[in-house]
């Protein structure tokens, strides 16, 4: 009995293995299909702007926030992500070149935000501090070196720097939809049936081998009462009379 219990839940837990690998595959985002190439990382995906020529261009600012339509500037929040960066640069550009982070300095909260006004969380400025006495505070901005990953102050509007790269957030993949595969959705279904069956059955042994009985009470069947009928009832008082008398 033991045996077919194990037995039982090594089957279910190598379902629930199947069915979490089914939903990761389908968990898994898409990157924006607007004709540009989107390299996706984390949850989120990455265009490096470069062009056709050897030595790439130089943008404001504000130039390259219009040149990401729409999408937000790099944010980079974890080491994980600076690496990224500085890993995949090499094959963009051919080198070292200043790319915009989109931060800015909040004169009011006296501190550096991102674009979309989230706090910035992970810093990898050079060593030594980035000096920036030279720069008004509402003209501060931030570069990331691409060959370093180090970060340096400089000006909103006098420095044009040629690394540009756009972000956008991973879209996720509704499982059954247009980009979900009918067969693994089925997968999916079926595992979760499979799993509630077989978790009844081991329920089902486990409860049978901990009670050692069966699991349904047995009965013993007890007629209805019923009260006696008037000719019984003096019938018996007839009787007693003569047993008195």
């Amino acid at each position: 009995m033991e045996s077919r219990v194990r037995n039982i839940c090594s089957f279910l837990g190598l379902l629930v293995i199947l069915l979490r690998h089914s939903v990761e595959a389908q968990a898994n985002g898409d990157c924006p299909a607007d004709g540009r190439t989107w390299v996706p990382f984390g949850q989120s995906c990455y265009h490096f702007v470069h062009g056709e020529e050897d030595v790439a261009k130089r943008y404001t600012i504000e130039e390259a926030k219009n040149m990401c339509r729409g999408f937000a500037l790099l944010i980079v929040n974890t080491t994980s992500v600076n690496n990224f960066v500085v890993q995949y640069s090499p094959e963009v550009w051919k080198n070292n070149v200043n790319i915009w982070l989109g931060l800015y300095y909040d004169t009011d909260d006296d501190q550096y935000k991102w674009f979309d006004d989230s706090v910035v969380s992970f810093k990898n400025w050079v060593e030594g501090g980035s000096p920036d006495w030279d720069i008004p505070l509402m003209d501060k901005c931030v570069v990331l070196h691409s060959t370093t990953g180090k970060w340096e102050n400089v000006s909103c509007t006098k420095d044009t720097e040629n690394g540009v790269v756009c972000e956008a957030a991973q879209k996720p993949v509704v499982i059954g939809k247009k980009n979900g595969s009918p067969l693994l959705s089925a997968l999916v279904i079926l595992s979760v049936i499979a799993i509630l069956g077989v978790s009844a059955v081991v329920w089902f042994f486990h409860q049978r081998s901990n009670s050692g009985t069966a699991l349904l009470p047995s009965f013993e069947y007890h007629p209805p009462f019923r009260a006696p009928s008037a000719d019984q009832t003096c019938l018996v008082e007839a009787e007693e009379l003569e047993e008195t008398s």
